[in-house]
């Protein structure tokens, strides 16, 4: 039989399962959004747990707050923090734009672990009161952006950002275990003049630093806390040192640089922040597609495709085909970048929900922008360990394509002209030969006024990979 109690708010009774922390208003938002089924993630709930923490010490810092009252709401926060709470934390992402549901979700959770913790009634709201103690000198429409900003600071500090640093090695390992490897280039999906494979790699090494330096300034864009602003922006029933406190005691706690808003209006009004964060977001997303990309169809084949690396083989590609094998890493990695893209249009779509002193579409924002990081962070970690890693070069194949490329003749355009050059390639396409073979074929006959050795330093694959000051005059 499943056990109750009666709980009050504003409204009125509410009937609350007998074994939960939360109580009557959380109950209330419990029946009127039955959604989605989508949770606040833990770094949203752990991050919640931090400013309720640090709002209960900075307030009996300040006088506000009875000490013992103090303790008992920091030792029920602490179990927030920790993860031991997070059943309790029960409402859907699609509430009320302000997120004041799952604010007081938080507040009537502390309360009544609180009260537990003190030995008295859940739900007498005494010694402990969700509002009265909890929530002192806050309002929902500023803890609800700092828990945004706190919780996708620290993931993406502490998630991201190292995932980001790990690709970048591992790719850089290849740069310089490939280098000395030259490949074709292409452009426009075209053949093109060769490049190193290592310096193909040094790329994909650098759009993975720049993305860690990109989520560097996600965080950045995320260092001011709207805590403080109560209501509207102007701290009313606040203490006037609650902000500037409120962000020391969590830069303590979270090892990161937040600060008290220079603007409370701003700051509450607009999420401009969090906007250019997952901006961030979907930029790393497009650089790490790119990577996949390429990484995908250098290994297409096995024998049939381009073929100048092999990727781990992780699992059978097709269940009619035996012995294929698909670059489902890359994949899986291409489908997060379109997701992340995605979540990026969600959240600008709720920053955009910002009405004069209030922004509300708080909860859409949250989930997308968290939902973002975690996916990203997990999928660059697997991409890196699972593909990147492992990845081999196959050197027969690369020199192969070099000689096959009708882009060979660039270097003979400072030598014979530009004309010339391009009539070379197209005769030699469409004599199915090398360029070397015809051009050989021409000195032979007199018909290109070079010598074999110049041919063949002209067409030194390596030396086309490396800067050269030396412009050679055009035959007469």
């Amino acid at each position: 039989m499943n056990q109750t109690r009666i709980e009050k708010d504003s409204m009125g009774e509410m009937t609350v399962p007998a074994n939960a922390y939360w109580g009557a208003q959380t109950q209330r938002a419990v029946e009127n959004f039955p959604i989605s089924g989508y949770r606040f993630s833990r770094p949203f709930i752990k991050a919640m747990g931090l400013i309720k923490r640090a709002a209960a010490n900075v307030n009996r810092d300040l006088g506000r707050l009875d000490p013992n009252i103090a303790v008992l709401i920091v030792r029920a926060a602490d179990e927030v923090v920790d993860g031991k709470l997070d059943d309790h934390f029960v409402l859907d992402i699609y509430q009320t734009g302000s997120g004041t549901s799952t604010n007081m979700n938080a507040n009537e959770v502390i309360s009544n672990r609180a009260i537990e913790l003190a030995g008295g009634k859940i739900g007498s709201r005494d010694p402990v009161h969700p509002n009265d103690h909890v929530n002192f000198g806050q309002s929902s429409n500023d803890v609800i952006p700092a828990a945004i900003h706190i919780a996708a600071a620290m993931a993406i500090s502490e998630s991201l950002a190292p995932a980001l640093d790990r690709l970048n090695d591992a790719l850089s390992i290849k740069a310089r275990a490939f280098d000395d490897i030259v490949k074709i280039g292409r452009t426009h999906l075209q053949d093109a003049t060769p490049i190193r494979l290592g310096q193909a790699f040094s790329g994909f090494a650098a759009q993975a630093e720049m993305g860690a330096m990109r989520a560097a300034k996600a965080v950045r864009a995320l260092r001011e806390l709207p805590i403080g602003g109560t209501a509207v922006g102007t701290g009313i029933n606040t203490h006037p040192e609650f902000g500037q406190r409120m962000a020391a005691a969590l830069t303590e706690a979270t090892h990161l640089e937040f600060i008290e808003a220079r603007n409370h209006f701003e700051a509450q009004a607009a999420k401009d922040g969090v906007c250019e964060a997952s901006g961030q977001l979907r930029a790393i997303a497009v650089g790490l597609s790119k990577i996949a990309n390429d990484i995908r169809l250098l290994a297409g084949g096995p024998r049939c495709g381009i073929g100048e690396i092999r990727i781990p083989a992780t699992q059978p590609g097709s269940s009619i085909m035996p012995g294929k094998v698909n670059p489902v890493m890359c994949e899986m990695l291409i489908q997060v970048c379109a997701q992340v893209m995605g979540n990026d249009t969600a959240v600008m779509l709720g920053c955009r929900e910002s009405f004069f002193e209030l922004n509300v579409g708080m909860p859409l924002i949250a989930h997308n922008v968290l939902e973002s990081i975690r996916l990203l962070s997990a999928a660059v970690d697997v991409f890196t360990r699972r593909c990147v890693e492992g990845i081999e070069a196959d050197r027969k194949r690369c020199e192969e394509l070099v000689e096959q490329s009708l882009a060979m003749c660039t270097s003979l355009a400072p030598l014979i002209g530009y004309d010339p050059a391009a009539a070379l390639a197209k005769e030699a396409y469409a004599a199915g030969k090398t360029v070397r073979q015809l051009a050989l074929e021409k000195i032979k006959a007199g018909a290109m006024k070079l010598t074999p050795a110049q041919l063949d330093e002209a067409l030194n694959p390596r030396a086309m990979t490396e800067p050269s000051d030396a412009i050679l005059p055009v035959s007469a």
